[in-house]
């Protein structure tokens, strides 16, 4: 009665004074007479992250939305996917709850639309679609899923790979057009749309659920925010800023991140909040640390000889483990368990209450083991570790049970199962805790200076963000001058002066006291591990050394060499760069008559399946160079799909409102090009007008692909990082950690991490910064003493380890065994379960440690003997 009277009391929005809600609330948690107070901080610098809210489908009635139950937006189709949404993660139509059987999505609502002044690309939208149809065809057998759209801008790391998946699965349909209104269909719930292809014909298709792909907007409160702080938008309501500093606002000391910068996805967020908190961290690094305090523990207990006292805290999570386990039953089941004299159950064990008594349980009941069973230990078992610090225990005598995920999400609709789950997992874990044994993390020396390979603008923002961060830098370069690839490049499609930029940004480099450059350098030798590595470099000069606590790799890419469209066998054929060094003559665009540039050449192909990014801005910048040089000169743009996201979508608009001609082709119909000793013929099928034209063009430009340097391969394997499929190298988590590689303490931008605008490389170059900084700003690093050791005696040197390692960490040393570096090893235990002569042990990990939880598991009495004294 309690619940529906709250429930009632937030339907309501005006408080009554029932105070229904204060006795229901299980933690506690609301404090009735709660007033309003304001807070006063100071700070050195400010960073705005409020996000983006949803474009409101009611803007755009001719879609049904808020009139037809059977119309959703993409948030709410995502909801519906999900396990715990409101359908369960079935797709069901909201009119009736039943499966359709055809689901159309609708792209570009609220994006690229003039009318409504939102005429920005979203960027994300083509992307998630794509995963919600795919999902949907893949979860529910026989769905037919159809995404509308006008240009699929599959532009990010591995989405052409993703959109090739999709197109390719027999319940994913991508149809070109415009969907022009959706009705619904009279005496019925079905929807009926109608479509404008692009071949200029109409058509209607009918189906049971359409979704709109809802683009992204300035969150409420963000213009008031602006104003309050100072800070210009621009006429899209986001934050303005320089092409070229995406996190750096109108004002000094504040800075954005994330979708308040620009549309952007969950890679790009991360980026750019690391971005602006390495330009916080420029502004404040003669402050570092002069607010830190250190946090102290009490002086471990020495529970050696100690018969073993093992405490159990059994979690109900709110209701999110306790809806489905019997949690005092568990509770009491453990009390029964050997070595247990201590268990109790809680409401929220994470709490900080709950903390306070897992201490005063240890410290009362002389508690010599821990044992937790709640959620994930990817989330909370360091808490629950420094539990155990607060009161006087090693770290390492803790053990977690997952009897949430494991339990009670998987197993909600059999609570007695989920029950007796929950009871084996406990039983293990307590069988493990009772062999454990307590080692100390590793402390490992900083050499609080920093690497920087590659000395493009990528490595150069790099550099210079660290030494304006305090930090020594060494920039290392093969070549003999700065720039890289950008030496080529004359402006940016916003209108920036590249060149003058990048002399800049040179000069700062040569002036900084804190960058030690090295110039047509070589590496030849690469060792160490976080904290402290060295790279053995030669050059003119002789041999030398560099040093450094963190490295970032920045050695950029290269611009492919087509090998099609008569490339170099004529004269008149240039790719994109090569145009660039035509137009610094000023008459050149005015001698025109017609140029064609062909988009996509040596991109999106199966041995190169991948989107170079830059090549459509390029090819419409240089377009509108050459229109407002010479108007009379016709330019024509032959593409696959446009991808100029964000805001340079104005600039795709321009151009075609100043008459340059887009011409789509189909990749299966590449253009044909003919060379003649009076001009060149090109021939290409237009598949908007369904017919072949020809074309007599002075000169025909092609976008030629982004490669990655031609030594990418022998880097990799002298830094021992990976590379993807595509031959750039490859993050160590493509969402959560863009920047770093799997090795600790190497980071990576630039092109070198894949294809991207000069901008996003610098983006990339500070937050890649940022991250270097969070362990060379330390004087030392506190690492997991969960590593890998070798029995040298037992070894013989069978190299299983070597070859298995995913790290390669192991090494033969001078005494002909197998050696592992502590400070690189990264506790992964794969040479542990390798190793033919068991030379290698995993701490914490030790087959006496493991079989006994099998041993719980099974009551096999075997299983003793198998680990009894290994």
């Amino acid at each position: 009665q309690a619940r529906a009277e709250a429930a009632r009391c937030m339907a309501c929005g005006g408080c009554s004074e029932c105070m229904q809600c204060v006795q229901v609330c299980e933690a506690q948690a609301i404090i009735h007479d709660m007033q309003p107070e304001q807070l006063e901080v100071e700070a050195g610098a400010i960073l705005l992250t409020p996000g983006y809210d949803p474009f409101d489908a009611r803007l755009r009635p001719e879609y049904g939305y808020g009139r037809y139950k059977n119309v959703v937006t993409s948030l709410e189709f995502e909801r519906m996917l999900s396990s715990s949404g409101p359908s369960g993660g079935e797709t069901l139509r909201p009119s009736d709850n039943r499966v359709p059987q055809t689901v159309a999505w609708i792209q570009c609502v609220g994006s690229r639309d003039v009318s409504l002044g939102n005429d920005y690309c979203s960027g994300v939208c083509c992307m998630y679609a794509m995963k919600e149809a795919l999902l949907a065809a893949e979860h529910t057998p026989g769905l037919r899923a159809t995404i509308f759209h006008n240009d699929v801008r599959a532009f990010g790391k591995g989405f052409d790979v993703f959109y090739d998946a999709a197109a390719g699965h027999p319940g994913v349909e991508f149809q070109r057009g415009i969907v022009s209104s959706v009705k619904q269909q009279p005496g019925g719930s079905d929807l009926l749309l109608s479509v404008q292809g692009d071949d200029g014909r109409s058509l209607e298709r009918t189906f049971e659920l359409v979704v709109l792909s809802v683009g992204l907007r300035p969150s409420a409160g963000t213009a008031e925010l602006a104003k309050r702080l100072g800070v210009e938008l621009n006429r899209f309501g986001f934050c303005r800023s320089d092409p070229l500093e995406l996190c750096r606002t109108s004002r000094d000391g504040i800075y954005s991140a994330g979708a308040f910068s620009a549309p952007m996805d969950i890679p790009e967020t991360v980026t750019t909040a690391g971005a602006a908190a390495a330009l916080a961290a420029e502004l404040l690094h003669t402050a570092r640390g002069s607010l830190v305090r250190e946090k102290t523990y009490p002086p471990e207990r020495d529970v050696a000889g100690e018969e073993q006292r093992i405490g159990v805290f059994v979690c109900r999570c709110g209701n999110n483990i306790a809806q489905t386990v019997d949690v005092p039953r568990v509770t009491q089941y453990a009390r029964d368990l050997p070595g247990v004299v201590h268990a109790e159950e809680n409401l929220h064990t994470c709490s900080v209450d709950t903390q306070r008594r897992i201490v005063e349980a240890i410290i009362e009941q002389r508690l010599n083991r821990v044992v937790v069973a709640s959620c994930t230990p990817r989330t909370h078992e360091e808490l629950f570790q420094g539990t155990l610090r607060e009161a006087g225990l090693n770290k390492q005598l803790f053990e977690m049970a997952n009897i949430r995920d494991q339990c009670s999400w998987v197993h909600y609709s059999d609570p007695a199962a989920a029950t007796a789950k929950a009871e084996d997992l406990v039983r293990m874990s307590v069988a493990r805790a009772a062999t454990l044994r307590p080692f100390d993390d590793l402390q490992i020396e900083v050499d609080q200076r920093a690497i920087v390979i590659g000395g493009g603008v990528t490595g150069i923002n790099a550099a210079l963000s660290l030494a304006d961060q305090g930090f020594a830098v060494a920039l290392v370069e093969r070549e003999p001058e700065l720039g890289g690839v950008a030496r080529r490049v004359r402006s940016l499609l916003q209108g920036v002066d590249a060149r003058q930029a990048l002399r800049q940004m040179i000069q700062r480099v040569r002036a900084h006291p804190l960058i030690e450059l090295h110039l047509s350098a070589t590496i030849d030798e690469f060792n160490g591990h976080v904290g402290g590595f060295r790279l053995g470099l030669s050059s003119d000069g002789g041999s030398s050394e560099v040093r450094g606590g963190a490295m970032i790799v920045a050695t950029g890419g290269v611009e492919s060499k087509p090998e099609e469209y008569a490339y170099g066998e004529d004269q008149r054929v240039l790719t994109q760069l090569d145009l660039e060094a035509r137009l610094d003559d000023p008459g050149f665009a005015r001698g025109l008559n017609e140029v064609a540039m062909i988009q996509c050449v040596g991109s999106r192909e199966p041995q190169h399946n991948y989107c170079s990014r830059v090549c459509c801005r390029q090819a419409i910048k240089n377009a509108i160079e050459i229109k407002e040089a010479n108007p009379a000169a016709r330019v024509y743009i032959l593409y696959r799909d446009i991808r100029t996201y964000g805001f340079d979508e104005v600039y795709y608009r321009k151009a075609r409102e100043i008459g340059v001609v887009f011409v789509r082709f189909d990749p299966q119909h590449k253009p044909q090009i003919e060379v003649r000793p009076e001009g060149l013929r090109l021939r290409v099928r237009d598949e908007a007008l369904g017919a072949d034209i020809e074309l007599r063009p002075d000169w025909l430009v092609l976008s030629a692909a982004i490669r990655p340097q031609p030594d990418a391969a022998q880097l990799s394997q002298l830094l021992k990082v990976p590379r993807g499929a595509d031959g750039f190298y490859m993050e160590a988590h493509l969402k959560l950690r863009p920047l770093d590689f799997s090795s600790e303490g190497i980071f990576l931008a630039g092109l070198a991490h894949a294809p991207k605008s000069m901008a996003e490389s610098i983006i990339q170059a500070k937050a890649a910064a940022a991250r270097a900084a969070t362990i060379i700003s330390q004087p030392y690093l506190h690492r997991s003493g969960v590593i890998s050791e070798v029995d040298q005696s037992r070894c013989v040197a069978c190299l299983t380890c070597v070859r298995v390692c995913p790290y390669e960490v192991p090494l033969i040393d001078e005494h002909g065994a197998a050696f592992i570096e502590p400070a690189s090893c990264q506790g992964c235990g794969i040479c542990a379960a390798s190793c033919p002569r068991k030379a290698i042990v995993t701490r914490h990990f030790a087959d006496g440690q493991l079989l006994p939880e099998v041993d719980a598991l099974l009551g096999d009495a075997a299983c003793a003997t198998c680990w009894e004294g290994s």
